[in-house]
């Protein structure tokens, strides 16, 4: 089992805001990599239409404590590219990346079809790449409403395809995930819960996403759980 250590500590910013960071130090690499495969989020509202969805949204940002951000639309975040024109796009790099055996790929290279990968979130076993999501660690919605509304189509797009927020999981877990935050949805497996928490740490600070001060505080006690 990997062993992970993590250093936890507050960050002050100049803005008064507080961000948590932490330090990990892996005994074994981690892997990120991704398939087209049909999504299961809208992420997930952003299906429904019209002056609707608008007033959600509004409401969304009241109850939470931020600031409205323009309605989330997951067309916006492209994805998954082929950066590197190898004709493997970003869910099969993370897939043949991330396999703990040497995977399968289709007879033009261009997808990965089977290998075996460790589902941190559930600790399952799977060996089909159709049972795996590409999770954005960070969801997409949440980062659009943290901040990423009012970023570039390339930034959206680079955010969207960033290794250091995919990880390969389970998709019955995933969907049970969502576009939920970290203060609302945690892993089944208990024991990835810091490491989880880290992954969000280092993401929000290397995008500078915003937080709304009862976030702030949520995510510090879940760091402090994890000294």
């Amino acid at each position: 089992m990997r062993k992970v250590q993590i250093a936890l500590w507050l960050l002050l910013l100049n803005t008064g805001q507080y961000i948590f960071a932490l330090e990990a130090t892996l005994t074994s690499p981690d892997g990120y990599a991704n398939q087209n495969k049909p999504t299961h989020q809208c992420d997930q509202e952003d299906c429904s239409g019209g002056d609707s969805q608008a007033d959600k949204a509004i409401q969304e940002a009241q109850k939470e404590g931020r600031a409205y951000s323009q309605i989330y639309s997951r067309s916006d975040y492209a994805h998954w590219s082929d950066d590197d024109g190898d004709c493997m796009n970003t869910r099969h790099e993370i897939l043949a990346l991330s396999s703990l055996t040497p995977p399968k790929l289709s007879p033009n290279g261009c997808y990965v079809s089977s290998g075996l990968w460790i589902d941190p979130y559930s600790g399952k076993e799977i060996k089909r790449a159709s049972e795996i999501d590409i999770d954005h660690i960070i969801p997409l919605k949440w980062a659009h409403q943290h901040g990423a509304a009012n970023w570039s189509k390339s930034k959206k797009q680079q955010f969207a395809n960033d290794p250091d927020n995919l990880l390969p999981v389970y998709d019955r877990v995933n969907q049970q995930k969502g576009s939920k935050g970290l203060l609302d949805w945690m892993p089944p497996n208990e024991e990835y819960h810091c490491e989880y928490a880290e992954h969000w740490a280092r993401v929000i600070n290397k995008y500078h996403l915003t937080l709304s001060g009862g976030e702030q505080l949520g995510m510090a006690a879940i760091g402090s759980g994890c000294l």
